[in-house]
């Protein structure tokens, strides 16, 4: 019950690896809003696990302050998981379209912005509080083809490096999770195609041979947003079997 008494917003936690951090949290005590765009899949996992569902496309500031404002009625937000993303396709960079690629950054840098434009105060307030940015091995070691991709996981490494260093005075941890690809909705778009031979090819730069798992994102956060974390602060920790030795 490493979390008891606390409340957590998790986006992105209707699937994949937000779902796993979602379940994991709840298992040990926190009392979790489960944000994502879609409400449906938000609403399953929430009432699996006892939590509440907020239906929110994460790269709307109007949607995001109302998402931050319905966590805060749960309780005071102690932790906020910034998971929800999406990539495109493996293509060269220049084929990407220009929609596409301002869409990629709105859902994996923008929403990271706007959770702490709405939160942070808040926290500032209590002097306390954990931030988690779920990131990607993408934006230490990238793969070609993924260059907007890569570049938005960047983004969000450095990001959370500069806001734990402005926010540490204030009692605000900021780390992030760099997961290898995993066994999430995303991994076909990663691969472009999702064929035992594009595995193998995956599977064969990850030293551990396997993919990683919602489980092994969830043990993860769930370590940097607990107490015991209480002296860690602006870490990338990669989750990644060893791929980026």
């Amino acid at each position: 019950m490493r979390l008891e008494g606390k409340t957590a917003i998790v986006t992105g936690a209707g699937s994949g690896f937000g779902a796993g951090i979602a379940r994991r949290f709840a298992a040990e005590g926190a009392t979790v809003l489960v944000a994502d765009l879609n409400g449906d899949a938000a609403k399953a996992v929430a009432d699996e696990i006892g939590g509440t569902a907020c239906t929110v496309d994460v790269s709307d500031a109007a949607q995001m302050q109302a998402m931050i404002a319905a966590g805060e009625a749960l309780g005071p937000v102690d932790i906020l998981i910034n998971n929800a993303g999406m990539t495109h396709l493996p293509q060269p960079m220049e084929e990407v379209d220009e929609d596409l690629f301002d869409r990629v950054f709105a859902v994996n840098c923008k929403s990271i912005y706007l959770g702490a434009k709405y939160l942070v105060p808040l926290m500032k307030g209590r002097k306390a509080g954990a931030i988690v940015n779920i990131s990607s091995t993408a934006g230490i070691s990238p793969r070609p083809n993924l260059n907007w991709y890569n570049s938005s996981k960047g983004w969000v490494n450095t990001a959370t490096r500069t806001m734990a260093v402005e926010l540490a005075p204030h009692g605000i941890r900021v780390n992030a999770v760099n997961p290898v690809a995993g066994e999430t909705p995303l991994l076909k778009s990663f691969m472009g195609e999702d064929t035992p031979e594009m595995r193998a090819k995956f599977l064969s730069t990850i030293p551990i041979g396997r993919f990683s798992t919602p489980e092994d994102i969830a043990n993860a956060s769930l370590y940097l947003a607990s107490d015991e974390a209480s002296m860690v602060t602006g870490v990338c920790m990669t989750v990644d079997g060893g791929r980026c030795i």
